[in-house]
Formats: structure tokens, C-alpha cells, sequence
């Protein structure tokens, strides 16, 4: 015989499935966390609100970093990081290329002038790299002659191992005064001087010869008008040019980044009197 339903009772309860309730609670949790560390920081210390920037951009994986300090919080773009995963700008490469380029400038003007042969060589560091200039055709080359004196073989021998040490690559540059001279014109002179500077770093140095060039700029490009024997002197050159391998918009910050050291240096020499 079926059971009759009992008089007075309940129907039963149905309800729905409540697990979206945990996932909600834990959602609120952290955004309450979160509103709570930013009503913290509300004075906006800049420094915090930094670390907390670039913490939740690396947790959240809108950057990607290979080493994340979260003591600093330092969040590095891809494009502004080396190949150690650190990171730096244009100008901080443009001023670890002058510090190299300037400590083997030093280093050049050590050797040079502990064999006292410093007088008539001059450095320059610009956008390009290091320029080493060889000044005075009678201390390199006989008058309208293209074969080095030894003075010319002493001081090349000098500065050699540095320059084929740095691993640039290097292009010697030969220039010349205006006037009469027993070649066709100042332009086969000028590149006869800077081919004999360029077989020195190959055959006697070991330079590779794939990192060496020569060119010839006749008298094109003066450093100062030939109204003087001292002044056509200056313009009677061959330039070695260590060249830098930093990419065009580091290298054209080089001067600037000179510029700025040298301030530095005598602010730091003024203060220590």
C-alpha cells in the first residue's frame, strides 16, 4: 500500500550550486588587500609607489624581467636591456663607451709619455671613437715622403698592442697641407702615408686586416689655414681612428657625455682645494 504523504510536512528545498561564492570572496579579498596598501601610500612617497608600480607589472606579466629585485622593483623594457638583463639608457651606454674610450686614450698617453714620444701625438674622443692623431710630417715622414721615420716606427710601436688590443676595428686617415709637392696632387701623398701607417699595424703589429682601413683626404679638411709653417704642420697629419662599435644614437651622445665628466672632474678639483 503507498505511503500517504504526511500531513503538515515541508516541501523540500532545492538550491542552486553556490560555488562561485568562493571564487567572488577571494576576488574581494584581494581587491580589498590592494585598496588597503594604496590608502597606506595615499602621502604618495614616490619611491614606494615605484617599487608597487613595477611589483604589480611584473606580477600581473605586462612586463617580462629576467631578474626582478624586489628590494629596488627595477622593471627593465626590452629595449633598454643588455644582454645581462640589466638595463640602461642611451645616455649610460653613451657614457660607458667614453669611459672606454678615454682609459685607452690614458693608457696610449702612459706608454707614450714614459718613453717621452707624448709631444706630437693627440687624442680625441667624439661621436665616432678615438682619434689618434699624428701630428707633424717631420717627426713621421721626410718632407713630401711617404716612408715613416723612426720616430714614426717608435711611437706607432708604442701605441700598437693597445690599439689592436681594444678589438675595434680602426681606419687611419691621411691628410696633407696645400702647396707643391712631388706627387700628382696631396691626395696620392696623403694615401701613401696612411696605407705605410695601415701595413705597420698589419705586418708588424698583427692587426687582423679585416678591422683596418686607409683613406686619403688630400688637404680637404684643414684644421687650421697653411699661413704659417707651424700652422701647415698641424694640417700635415694621419689620423688612427679607433672606432666605436655603440650604435648611432649612443655614439652621437659621446661629446655630451664627455663634456659632462670634464665638468664633473673640475668641480670635483676645485672642491678638493
Amino acid at each position: 500500500m503507498r505511503s500517504r504523504r504526511r500531513r503538515g510536512s515541508q516541501p523540500e528545498e532545492h538550491h542552486v550550486d553556490e560555488r562561485w561564492m568562493a571564487s567572488y570572496m577571494d576576488m574581494v579579498t584581494v581587491l580589498m588587500c590592494m585598496f588597503i596598501v594604496l590608502f597606506a601610500m595615499s602621502s604618495v612617497d614616490q619611491d614606494k609607489f615605484e617599487k608597487l608600480r613595477n611589483s604589480l607589472a611584473t606580477g600581473f606579466g605586462s612586463q617580462i624581467s629576467q631578474k626582478v629585485d624586489t628590494a629596488t622593483g627595477v622593471v627593465v623594457p626590452a629595449e633598454l636591456a643588455a644582454s645581462d638583463g640589466e638595463g640602461f639608457s642611451a645616455l649610460d651606454l653613451a657614457i660607458k663607451e667614453a669611459d672606454k674610450l678615454t682609459a685607452l686614450e690614458h693608457e696610449m698617453k702612459a706608454k707614450l709619455d714614459a718613453q717621452g714620444l707624448g709631444k706630437n701625438v693627440q687624442f680625441d674622443v667624439g661621436e665616432r671613437g678615438l682619434s689618434v692623431k699624428l701630428v707633424g710630417s717631420q717627426t713621421f715622414f721626410q718632407p713630401d715622403m711617404p716612408d715613416l721615420t723612426n720616430r714614426a716606427l717608435e711611437i706607432l710601436k708604442t701605441i700598437a698592442p693597445t690599439v689592436v688590443g681594444s678589438g675595434l676595428e680602426v681606419m687611419v686617415e691621411g691628410h696633407a697641407a696645400k702647396g707643391i709637392t712631388a706627387y700628382a696632387s696631396t691626395w696620392e701623398l696623403s694615401a701613401a702615408r696612411s696605407v705605410n701607417v695601415l701595413r705597420y699595424f698589419v705586418d708588424d703589429a698583427g692587426m687582423p686586416p679585416g678591422r683596418i682601413g686607409a683613406v686619403a683626404f688630400g688637404a680637404a679638411r684643414q684644421v687650421t689655414d697653411d699661413s704659417t709653417e707651424e700652422l701647415m704642420e698641424l694640417n700635415r697629419r694621419v689620423d688612427v681612428v679607433l672606432l666605436s662599435s655603440s650604435p648611432e644614437d649612443v655614439r652621437a651622445l659621446i661629446p655630451g657625455a664627455i663634456e659632462a665628466q670634464t665638468k664633473e672632474s673640475a668641480a670635483a678639483a676645485k672642491a678638493a682645494k
